[in-house]
């Protein structure tokens, strides 16, 4: 086995687990302690892990940031998929908050219900909701940021005030236990209105977005509804939002 497949054995493995021992390093990857820790320390280098006494956890705060069209093309099947499924889950009639994030464009595509009246921020979500009909859209007033298709500030967090919805349709960039955080101070402080506006949340987060801390805190996992994703959660985060009767939603059991 190669040294870049053995790092990789460790990272998945703290995909599922809170933590790896030096112990368990050298079990999975048939090798010595000293090697253990060179490879800890690379893993740490790299920015992939925090050493700590006896081992590693996986580094939860972060600071990627990428513009729409990025993200648009990181896992588009997987967002499709849980897009997709997103739509399935909604009533004709309901009012709806979608917010500007890449997984809930597709979720707009996928709507196939109507007599919806439907409030956004998000320049590409309205741009899939023109040729439906029987959709009403209220687009929020406020500043538009061009790197993110999306519109923030004072004005539409003021906006976002005046509605009174039964779902809201979000994303995240990470979902730790902490609760949901975003790189974005402004998306943050929206979708924190956008929240306490909606009778139910409903959150899109594929598997990337697990155990990630960003440096703007949006609300805590209590206020989660409905978790769509596309894989079986880590330990740490499934008892915390079985905790609060998330209901979770792996989309690949759906198929």
């Amino acid at each position: 086995m190669l040294q870049d497949e053995r790092l990789e054995a460790i990272l998945l493995y703290l995909e599922k687990h809170e933590r790896i021992t030096i112990e368990t390093i050298c079990e999975i990857n048939a090798v010595s302690k000293d090697t253990a820790r060179r490879y800890l320390i690379k893993l740490e280098e790299l920015g992939k892990v925090v050493r700590i006494r006896g081992g590693a956890k996986k580094r939860s705060y972060s600071n990627e940031l990428y513009d729409y069209k990025e993200r648009l093309s990181m896992s588009s099947t997987i967002k499709d998929k849980i897009g997709e499924y997103a739509a399935s889950l909604l009533n004709d009639g309901e009012s709806l908050i979608l917010d500007a994030s890449t997984t809930v464009q597709f979720a707009a595509k996928h709507i196939k219900t109507h007599s919806h009246t439907i409030i956004t921020n998000s320049i590409n979500v309205v741009n899939e909701l023109v040729g439906k009909e029987k959709i009403k859209v209220n687009i929020l007033g406020g500043t538009l940021n061009s790197q993110h298709q999306a519109i923030y500030g004072s004005k539409a967090i003021k906006g976002i005030q005046e509605y009174k919805v039964d779902k809201c349709i979000i994303g995240t960039c990470g979902i730790s236990e902490e609760g949901l955080s975003t790189s974005i101070e402004e998306e943050g402080l929206l979708l924190k209105e956008m929240i306490r506006r909606s009778q139910q949340t409903i959150l899109l987060a594929d598997s990337s977005k697990f155990n990630k801390l960003f440096f703007q805190k949006v609300c805590e996992l209590e206020l989660i509804d409905v978790l769509i994703t596309n894989e079986d959660l880590p330990l740490n985060l499934q008892k915390e939002l079985n905790k609060y009767s998330v209901e979770i939603i792996n989309v690949n059991q759906h198929l």
